[in-house]
C-alpha cells in the first residue's frame, strides 16, 4: 500500500536520525539512500528532496544516483517485483511476449503494480545472463529461458491464482 504524504512526513524523524550520521561526510549518498529506502520501501520525490537538503548534495546528483542504480525504487512496488531484461538477446528471444502476457493477464505494464498489490514489473537494460535469454529477475534470483508457460508457473509460485 502506498504511503500518503502525511505518513511520509511523520517518518522524517527516523530518516533524520539516519541522515545525521552521514552529514558532512563524502561518498555516503548511496548508503544514505539505501537506508532511506529501507524505511519507506521506495524513494518518493519528497524523500529525495529531503535527503539532498539534509546532506547538502545537489538534487540533480541524488536523482542521478537513484536513476543509475536499479536497486533504488521511486515508486511503490508489489510484494513480488519482476524485472524483465530488455537487452538485445532477451528482446530477440521474446521478452515482449512476456510483457504482453503480464499486461493481458494482470493489467500490468512496466512501472505498474497489479491491482492486488502482489506484483510489479519493470525492465532492465541487461542483467548479464544473455545465454539464458529471455531472463526475469526477482530479488537476487535470475530465471532464464522464460516462456509463457514458465512465466505462468513463476507467477503461481509467487502468489498468483
Amino acid at each position: 500500500m502506498e504511503k500518503t504524504r502525511i505518513e511520509v512526513k511523520e517518518n522524517y524523524q527516523e530518516l533524520d536520525s539516519v541522515l545525521e550520521k552521514y552529514k558532512g561526510r563524502g561518498g555516503v549518498l548511496i548508503k544514505a539512500l539505501q537506508e532511506a529506502q529501507e524505511i519507506y520501501g521506495y524513494l518518493p520525490r519528497e524523500i529525495l528532496i529531503h535527503v539532498a537538503y539534509e546532506l547538502d548534495v545537489p538534487l540533480s546528483e541524488v536523482y542521478s544516483v537513484v536513476s543509475f542504480y536499479s536497486l533504488f525504487k521511486t515508486k511503490v512496488s508489489g510484494k513480488c517485483h519482476l524485472e524483465i531484461c530488455s537487452g538485445t538477446a532477451c528482446y530477440v528471444k521474446g521478452m515482449k511476449d512476456l510483457l504482453e502476457y503480464l499486461d493481458e493477464n494482470l493489467s500490468l505494464k512496466p512501472g505498474g503494480v497489479s491491482e492486488d498489490g502482489k506484483f510489479s514489473v519493470s525492465t532492465a537494460n541487461c542483467v548479464g545472463a544473455c545465454s539464458a535469454a529471455p531472463v526475469i529477475k526477482i530479488g537476487d534470483e535470475l530465471y532464464g529461458e522464460m516462456t509463457l508457460k514458465s512465466l505462468q508457473k513463476l507467477l503461481e509460485e509467487h502468489g498468483h491464482e
